[in-house]
């Protein structure tokens, strides 16, 4: 048993190295770009509509409503890459129904490079709301002596939501496979159901952190009011 996609070695010269990571990682964002581009070649602005856009409008208004919830407005200013996030560990996830295909969440390398996203997208999005200085201002609040507090939270969430999901995905699919083995007259298809399920929700949550750690970055500490002076008698 495999414990991650890296061990798959489809073409090996010296140090390089193709595996199953690298390549099932490109043929999925292959995959969407592709499908994302006949979803919305022909969108209809009438009441006629077709069921792919029907799907689609269901999939953005519910990501929208999502990010709108967590305090990041508007909301489609972060829909390109929050539910980007969301769609391509779903996809991840929905794709192991395919003979042969490993997901590529289950490699840290990939889970790594997803948090890095998060990691840089997190002081952009709050440099462009907040301004340079607002934003490094951010570092030292309440007190200057948090700066380094501060600084090693946005390291370490940031390795948190790489082995979270790392985890949580290599442990699924090794408790199915497991299983699989020994009953696979038995449990297959709830065991593939059970996977499908725990990656869309490992999306979810997995986008939700992004978007909470953009919400904290971005949010603008408004100035406490004084209190009315009684008037005079």
């Amino acid at each position: 048993m495999r414990l991650s996609p890296d061990e798959m070695i489809f073409w090996q010269h010296g140090v390089l190295k193709l595996n199953a990571t690298i390549v099932f990682t490109w043929g999925l964002m292959l995959l969407l770009a592709i499908g994302s581009k006949l979803i919305t070649h022909r969108l209809s602005k009438g009441l006629l509509r077709s069921r792919w856009q029907n799907l689609l409008e269901i999939v953005v208004s519910g990501i929208e409503k999502q990010i709108e919830e967590i305090g990041l407005s508007p909301p489609r200013k972060y829909l390109g890459f929050l539910g980007t996030l969301f769609l391509f560990v779903a996809s991840a996830s929905l794709c192991t129904v395919i003979p042969g295909f490993e997901p590529p969440t289950g490699s840290l390398s990939t889970t790594a490079a997803l948090a890095l996203c998060v990691f840089v997208a997190v002081p952009l999005f709050g440099i462009e709301e907040l301004g340079l200085g607002g934003y490094l201002k951010s570092y030292m609040e309440p007190t200057f002596i948090m700066l380094p507090f501060n600084i090693i939270s946005e390291i370490s969430r940031t390795l948190a939501l790489a082995i979270r999901l790392f985890g949580n995905m290599m442990s699924g699919a090794m408790i199915i496979g497991i299983l699989l083995t020994i009953t696979p007259f038995i449990f297959p298809i709830v065991m593939t159901v059970l996977g499908l399920l725990t990656g869309m929700v490992q999306a979810y949550i997995f986008s939700i952190l992004a978007a909470v750690y953009i919400a904290a970055a971005t949010r603008v500490r408004k100035p406490e009011s004084e209190p009315e002076a009684e008037p005079s008698k």
